[in-house]
C-alpha cells in the first residue's frame, strides 16, 4: 500500500507532466486549426482555437503545386533514408573505435572530434570544398554529404554509451572465445545499442527533413529540390505577389497568412507520423541481465 505523502506525489508529478504535455501540444493543435481558418478572419482576429470560418483555400493553393510537391517528398524521402543510414554507419564506427581505451592516438581523435563541435571552416571555405572539390553542387549528393560530415555530438553521445551502457565483461568474453573486433561490434555492441541508435537516428533523420539550407547553397535544379526547398519557394512566391501588386492578382486571392501554417503542417507531418514507431525505443533498457554471475 502506498503512503499518503507517495499518492499526493504521484498526483502531483501526473499534474505537472499533463500541463508540460499540453504545453507541448497546444502550439501544433493551434497550427493545425490556423492552417484550416479563413485567410480574412485570421488576418483580422488573430490565430485562434476556434475561428469563426474555416476554410481550405490554404491547400487548394498547395494542390496546385501537388505535382512538384510530390516529388519533392519523393527526393526528401530518400535523401532522409541514406543519409540517416550512412551517417549512423560512420558514427558508430567512429564511436566504437573511440570507447577504446586502449586505441593509439585515441586522444588526438577524440579531441578531432571535438574540435569539430566548436569551430568550423566558415561559409564560403566550405561552399569551395563541397563544389570545387566534391563537385556535389547540382546532385543528389547536396541533400547528403554536407550534412553527414560535421556533427561530432552524435559521435560522443554513441562513444559514451558504447562506454558506459555495454558491459565490458561482454567483450572479454567475446575476445576469450576467439571472436575479433568486428564482429564484437556487429553481434554485441550493436544490438544492444538499439536505444542509443533509433536516438541519433531520429535526430538525424529530422536535421535531414527539415534541412533546407544545403538546398538553397549547391542546388539551382528545382528538380533536385527537397520538400523544404519546395515549400519555402512556394512561401517567397506568395510574399512577393502579396507585396509586388501584379496585376491580376487579388490580395484576396491569396492566403498569405494561413498559407505559412499550412507550409509548416505539410512539411512536419511526416515526423509527427514517423515519431511514435521510434518512441518506444528511447527508454528501453536492453542491456539489464546482459551479464550473470
Amino acid at each position: 500500500m502506498k503512503s499518503r505523502d507517495e499518492k499526493r506525489w504521484g498526483i502531483a508529478s501526473h499534474l505537472i507532466l499533463i500541463i508540460l504535455s499540453l504545453l507541448a501540444l497546444l502550439p501544433f493543435i493551434l497550427l493545425i486549426v490556423a492552417s484550416f481558418t479563413d485567410n480574412a478572419t485570421a488576418v483580422t482576429e488573430g490565430y485562434s482555437y476556434f475561428p469563426s470560418k474555416w476554410s481550405l483555400d490554404a491547400f487548394v493553393y498547395i494542390g496546385r503545386n501537388a505535382a512538384m510537391i510530390f516529388r519533392a517528398y519523393g527526393i526528401t524521402i530518400l535523401v532522409t533514408v541514406i543519409g540517416t543510414a550512412l551517417g549512423l554507419i560512420i558514427t558508430t564506427l567512429y564511436a566504437y573505435m573511440l570507447s577504446k581505451k586502449r586505441l593509439p592516438g585515441r586522444t588526438a581523435l577524440t579531441i578531432f572530434v571535438v574540435i569539430t563541435m566548436l569551430f568550423n571552416g566558415g561559409l564560403v571555405p566550405t561552399y569551395i570544398v563541397y563544389a570545387s572539390i566534391f563537385h556535389i553542387r547540382n546532385t543528389i549528393w547536396a541533400l547528403i554529404i554536407p550534412s553527414l560530415l560535421m556533427n561530432g555530438f552524435n559521435v560522443i553521445l554513441v562513444k559514451n554509451y558504447f562506454e558506459n551502457s555495454i558491459p565490458a565483461e561482454l567483450y572479454e568474453s567475446a575476445r576469450i572465445d576467439g571472436a575479433g573486433e568486428l564482429f564484437i561490434f556487429a553481434r554485441i555492441a550493436l544490438p544492444l545499442s538499439k536505444p542509443i541508435l533509433a536516438t541519433v537516428g531520429l535526430l538525424m533523420g529530422i536535421a535531414y527533413w527539415n534541412d533546407w539550407q544545403n538546398g538553397m547553397y549547391y542546388l539551382d535544379d528545382a528538380s533536385l529540390y527537397s520538400i523544404q526547398n519546395i515549400l519555402n519557394q512556394i512561401n517567397q512566391n506568395i510574399s512577393y505577389l502579396a507585396s509586388s501588386g501584379v496585376s491580376g492578382v487579388s490580395m484576396v486571392d491569396l492566403p498569405t497568412t494561413t498559407i505559412r501554417m499550412a507550409i509548416a503542417f505539410v512539411g512536419i507531418l511526416p515526423i509527427l507520423i514517423a515519431y511514435p514507431f521510434f518512441q518506444k525505443n528511447f527508454a528501453k533498457g536492453i542491456t539489464m541481465g546482459s551479464v550473470k554471475g
